[in-house]
């Protein structure tokens, strides 16, 4: 069994501790409604769960493909509303597209630590760099839209500070690894002031592209009210009392390309991802020197079972918990 923890084990370690007293020696624990051993015992196991969790062990899993090893992938993934225009493949929305393309991607640069960053109206990092292929796959699974009824407009160049300050960070501590940048949206500028150039160092981006989805004559775009609701209805254009339509802007795309000295590739459903590779020096950044695909014994992590076993646990206190505060309640009513 191998450990990769989340932070340094000495301050794992101390906040196990500090947990811990807090469960047993609080004097104030007696007076909470439901309180007992067995409470003690339940938060007692939730803390340790937890603490192991963040350790992160696994046992070694089937050896994998690892020939991109020595690389930092940055997927830069516009989640405006404009990128759920259905004109995609068949009417399908471009977030189709560009999730297959993420994932083509992965399988094509195996081994390589991966990071999704969105932008909107702000900009989030969904996944720091890691080789957890469950958090990228979850990060896709949950990549929507923002809600098109809190939708002001937004810049296509929003994710600059936030990707130069990583690739920045990344050039620092491990100069050595390559840094990948594959930006992924349609190039429509809806901000209402027109969007400011990336200032990224080129030097700091070995390789990548620009991957643009749409079409010339547009999309509909179905509404969200929230991050979680969707519905059957289309967002409509004020100005024409129509279905507003979301059309590509390879113009923009272009320009992108050109600032983050990278390639501009127009993607398709069924599109090859060798083009969208293919400036990946793997000779330079691959894990042998030969270029050979190394094989490496990949790690099947064990933290999700006792992250499982956690919220068992809530889910248990927090029953006890409501059932001695009803028990109460009903002795004092019951009392003359």
């Amino acid at each position: 069994m191998t450990f990769l923890p989340i932070g340094p084990w000495p301050v794992l370690l101390v906040l196990v501790v500090a947990a811990l007293v807090a469960v047993w020696w609080n004097p104030s624990s007696r007076s909470v409604p439901g309180e007992s051993r067995a409470t003690h015992w339940r938060l007692t196991a939730m803390v340790v769960l937890l603490g192991v969790a963040a350790l992160r062990p696994a046992v070694p899993g089937d050896e994998v493909d690892a020939s991109a090893a020595n690389l930092n992938v940055y997927f830069v993934v516009d989640t405006t509303s404009s990128i759920i225009a259905e004109d995609y493949g068949n009417e399908r929305p471009r977030i189709s597209g560009v999730e297959s393309d993420i994932t083509a991607v992965t399988e094509a640069l195996p081994g390589a630590r991966y990071s999704v960053i969105t932008f909107d109206q702000s900009t989030r990092v969904r996944v720091p760099l890691t080789t957890d292929s469950n958090a990228l796959d979850a990060a896709l699974e949950t990549l929507i839209p923002e809600a098109s009824e809190y939708s002001r407009g937004s810049s296509i160049t929003a994710a600059n500070e936030r990707l130069g300050r990583m690739l920045e960070q990344a050039d620092e501590r491990n100069p050595d690894r390559g840094r990948v940048v594959f930006y992924l949206g349609d190039g429509e500028q809806t901000a209402p002031e027109p969007a400011v150039p990336f200032t990224i160092d080129p030097r700091l981006i070995n390789g990548g592209a620009v991957l643009g989805y749409g079409t010339s004559e547009g999309g509909r775009m179905k509404a969200t009210r929230s991050r979680f609701d969707a519905t059957t209805d289309y967002i409509i254009d004020p100005a024409t009392g129509e279905d507003a339509r979301s059309v590509i802007d390879e113009d923009n795309l272009r320009g992108i390309g050109e600032q983050l000295g990278l390639t501009y590739v127009h993607r398709e459903s069924g599109d090859s991802i060798e083009p969208v590779v293919s400036s990946v020096d793997l000779e330079r950044f691959g894990t042998s020197a030969e270029v050979e695909a190394q094989r490496v014994r990949a790690r099947q992590e064990l933290y999700w079972p006792l992250l499982i076993g956690v919220a068992g646990l809530a889910v248990w206190e927090l029953g006890a918990s409501l059932t001695a505060l009803s028990q109460t309640r009903r002795r004092k009513e019951a009392q003359p």
